[in-house]
């Protein structure tokens, strides 16, 4: 067996960097189309809210696995060379998307209806309804499952070592590999996951309780 000195923890927070920067760029580019879902699944034309239903219930119904062995060899399919990097990103924001888009649907959907009326009341269109009166309510009321979602994209990195992507995960078996320390390698790995994701986890139980108080 061999040691675990610098270079491999060196090596693992390279990994670590990847896992934190793939987790940024799902949730941020997820959430930029998961408001637009949103918006589109609360409208009232009905053929929109058809083909954004349609969209939501494609990447909450099927593995994020196979949405990444879509992604990356479907694209490559069609004669364009893709990096792993570009084909995961990709991947993470469709999948972020649908699954932001329905949490802020519903949390769109929660806001109290005489909010809007007296919105309408006041003459507002709707942009500067969505944006001045809804939008803001709905964000404090889908904080809870927003950072809940985000715990689970961070878990969900582990799953792009699988089309060659070196994440924290896919670093941590490469190590195991050479070392012959999975138990040790592996403890480090879960750790780190756990040091990130713990603390999210804990706000988002907080905001809950907080929030379920507020509304006794």
């Amino acid at each position: 067996m061999g040691p675990i000195g610098e270079n491999e923890l060196f090596f693992l927070l390279q990994g670590l960097k990847w896992t934190v920067l793939l987790a940024i760029i799902g949730f941020v580019g997820g959430g930029v189309f998961g408001v637009l879902i949103a918006l589109v699944r609360t409208s009232k034309n009905r053929f929109a809210r058809f083909l954004s239903s349609g969209y939501i219930a494609l990447f909450q119904g099927t593995p994020l696995l196979m949405q990444l062995f879509v992604v990356y060899y479907g694209v490559a399919l069609m004669g364009v060379d893709v990096n792993a990097w570009i084909a995961v990103a990709i991947a993470f924001t469709l999948h972020a998307s649908a699954f932001l888009g329905e949490i802020w649907r519903g949390s769109i959907e929660a806001v109290p209806k005489g909010q809007t009326e007296a919105a309408n009341a006041l003459g507002l269109h709707y942009i500067s309804r969505m944006k001045d009166v809804v939008l803001p309510q709905a964000l404090k009321i889908s904080m809870p499952a927003t950072i809940g979602f985000l715990v689970q994209l961070i878990k969900g990195t582990s799953l792009a070592a699988i089309v060659g992507f070196i994440e924290l995960t896919r670093a941590g078996q490469i190590i195991s590999n050479q070392t012959y320390r999975p138990l040790l390698v592996f403890g480090i790995v879960g750790m780190v996951y756990f040091i990130i994701c713990w603390p999210l986890s804990h706000i988002g139980s907080g905001l809950e309780k907080r929030m379920a108080k507020a509304a006794r």
